[in-house]
């Protein structure tokens, strides 16, 4: 599809990668729905992208929240033609700490905020997207889910994480070839590591640690580059039942 004129849910489109997404697509005069926890990040891009760009204050495991942002997003554009599902949350943990196990708690909030919001996500977003008339190769829609490339090395620690995170992969062969005849397409990214605000935290020595893993080019991947992918998923049509990593080639080591 084109990006002109066509409307975009982007959930945790405050910041990070789905910034990079929102500020993106409506350069390309695209309209878009940011879908994002925290109100003041939200309110702020959507001033800066101006007149084709609102805000809905979102929790992506609530169905009330998530049906209200869609419902937004058609009103105000007249539909939904695609998604880019950015909203997730990371959480270390060992399975067996020093003290006792995994904190089961901790897993099942990894798992239902990264796998449980994307599968609510996905499913309200084609379920709107099906009402839509379809395009001259009768396509309705594409879903961009995130998943990382811990769904396949995932570190010590990273148990609940790379469980998620596998899961929401494992999600965009069976719902492409599901959501195939109603012409939408599902995809996935599987982005490396990006330098994004949940990095910022992180120190310095740590950074050039995880820079050095990295082949080429040996560096934090940068949002737009994230964004930029999306973009051309959204544009190429045969994309679809993939995730794609981006990742400079890097594999994870244990830890």
């Amino acid at each position: 599809m084109i990006v002109a004129g066509h409307a975009f849910l982007i959930t945790g489109g405050g910041s990070g990668l789905g910034a990079a997404c929102a500020r993106r697509l409506a350069a390309a005069d695209g309209r878009v729905l940011i879908a994002d926890l925290n109100t003041a990040a939200g309110e702020l891009l959507a001033d800066e992208l101006g007149q084709h760009a609102h805000f809905v204050q979102t929790d992506v495991t609530d169905a009330a929240a998530v049906g209200r942002a869609i419902d937004v997003a058609r009103q105000a554009f007249g539909g939904l033609h695609g998604v880019v599902h950015c909203a997730g949350i990371i959480a270390g943990g060992r399975l067996l700490g020093k003290h006792e196990p995994h904190d089961l708690a901790l897993f099942a909030r990894v798992v239902g905020v990264n796998l449980v919001g994307s599968f609510n996500v996905m499913r309200l977003a084609a379920a709107a997207m099906a009402q839509g008339d379809p395009d001259e190769e009768g396509e309705r829609g594409a879903i961009i889910l995130t998943s990382s490339i811990a769904a396949f090395e995932g570190q010590i620690g990273q148990a609940a994480y790379a469980a998620s995170k596998g899961g929401v992969a494992a999600l965009v062969l069976p719902a492409a070839r599901e959501l195939a005849r109603h012409g939408i397409r599902v995809m996935a990214i599987a982005p490396g590591i990006f330098d994004t605000p949940m990095m910022a935290q992180v120190s310095e020595e740590i950074r050039q640690s995880l820079a050095e893993q990295i082949p080429f080019p040996q560096r934090f991947g940068r949002p737009d580059e994230f964004a930029a992918l999306a973009q051309h998923i959204f544009e190429n049509r045969l994309l679809n039942g993939e995730v794609i990593r981006l990742d400079g080639a890097v594999r994870m080591g244990p830890k």
